[in-house]
């Protein structure tokens, strides 16, 4: 690891628990209790934290992005028209795959579960990026979005290419259920409309009121409407993809949600990798973070954390937005990357790396034991218990998604 000058802090800017009726507040302040145990009956503690050089600060004005959110409207208009809506709590009454509990993942863990075997173990898809309710709406109506409670997991499919997510129930007046969602780039006329995959890793995601920003590697952000979510026919073969006649398609999902916007990074230098997202709400802003390596395929070099803010009261970037910090990071193999309320996480992860990395703005970062393969953050608000860290792993046959308190990884 590099040696770094610490810097001072910058102002921000302006229950896997069975259902059988448990109350939402009685899961998640129960939730303590588990994960705590491995499945040996080891118990798993926090370890001891550990020093790290400092992020050095590095001017924010070189980083800007613009922002399109009328990205084929005409073409999304028809096609929530022809093909039909759905809301969020419509695709979560037809939720159609289980999850289960799982404990023991990471010390102090406060919640935890694993998807169905379909998604545990099928190498032709991983997931990456993480986001809840309590991103969209914050502590609003206990964190429920059109009434339901949930999180949110971005996948990325190699065969067909394109990506997904998941949105799972984590609401004990609901099944332990989740459904999966195409993402998908609107194509045609609208007269005739039709849809096709959206290609990428989407290594990160950020549930903002209705907006779901998506990472998009080498390019900035994809944005997509919750209100939008289009019904498809669940026929045909797992290829068929977009309009077939008056039928849409979309590889046997039920549902698709398409893309109406994009924002696109500009850097006076070296482009910004996006390798991953989350949202802070404390600052309404996104932060981003680069996947670098020194002993891969991918970029090399010095890694980069960016805060963007969107524009005053609103879950929308200007048109044009200038970063408000910006960071070199001492570190590789970022997957995910966090923050609130002045302190920042970061998680550097792969097949050997496994830690978390706490840092409040000024000093030396803080380093926790984590896990390998490990993904993107989002942070979660409670009011009536600890504030939480999510986060995933991506190796197939072992992904689950979990929870620990963010004091417990802090700085």
């Amino acid at each position: 690891m590099s040696t770094t000058v610490p810097v001072p802090s910058a102002p921000d800017p302006a229950g896997a628990a069975p259902r059988a009726g448990i109350a939402r507040r009685a899961l998640l302040r129960g939730a303590g209790m588990m994960g705590v145990a491995t499945a040996t009956g080891a118990t798993l503690t926090t370890a001891p934290a550990l020093a790290a050089d400092a992020p050095t600060a590095v001017t924010p004005d070189s980083f800007t992005l613009t922002a399109d959110y009328a990205t084929d409207a005409d073409v999304v208009d028809a096609l929530v028209e022809q093909a039909g809506r759905a809301s969020v709590g419509e695709v979560m009454d037809t939720a159609n795959h289980e999850r289960t509990p799982v404990s023991g993942v990471v010390g102090g863990q406060r919640h935890g579960f694993r998807f169905a075997s379909g998604d545990e173990n099928d190498s032709d898809v991983a997931p990456q990026g993480i986001t809840t309710t309590r991103d969209a709406v914050g502590t609003t109506q206990d964190g429920r979005y059109d009434g339901r409670q949930l999180i949110a997991v971005s996948f990325h499919n190699s065969s067909p290419k394109g990506s997904r997510i998941n949105l799972i129930d984590w609401d004990s007046d609901h099944p332990n259920r989740y459904r999966r969602i195409l993402l998908v780039n609107p194509t045609g006329t609208p007269e005739e409309p039709s849809f096709e995959d959206v290609p990428i890793h989407v290594g990160g995601i950020a549930w903002y009121g209705n907006l779901l920003y998506v990472a998009d590697t080498g390019t900035g952000m994809r944005v997509f409407d919750m209100t939008r979510i289009l019904t498809t026919d669940t026929g045909g073969d797992k290829e068929q993809i977009g309009r077939v006649g008056d039928t849409f398609y979309a590889h046997q999902y039920r549902y698709a949600l398409p893309q109406v916007g994009t924002i696109t990074s500009h850097v006076e230098g070296e482009e910004l990798v996006w390798s991953t997202i989350s949202l802070d709400r404390s600052s309404t802003s996104i932060v981003m973070t680069e996947y670098r390596c020194t002993d891969c395929d991918y970029p090399g070099g010095t890694t980069r954390a960016v805060r963007f803010p969107f524009a005053p009261d609103s879950t929308r970037f200007a048109a044009t937005t200038t970063a408000t910090e910006a960071f070199e990071v001492p570190l590789h193999n970022l997957n995910g990357v966090g923050s609130y309320d002045g302190t920042w996480w970061f998680n550097s992860s792969n097949s050997t790396h496994q830690t978390l990395y706490a840092w409040s703005g000024s000093g030396e970062m803080t380093s926790h034991d984590w896990v390998n393969w490990g993904e993107s953050l989002s942070y979660w608000k409670d009011e009536d218990g600890p504030d939480l860290l999510w986060s995933l792993r991506e190796e197939t046959g072992d992904r689950p998604v979990f929870a620990v308190a963010a004091s417990d990884y802090g700085p």
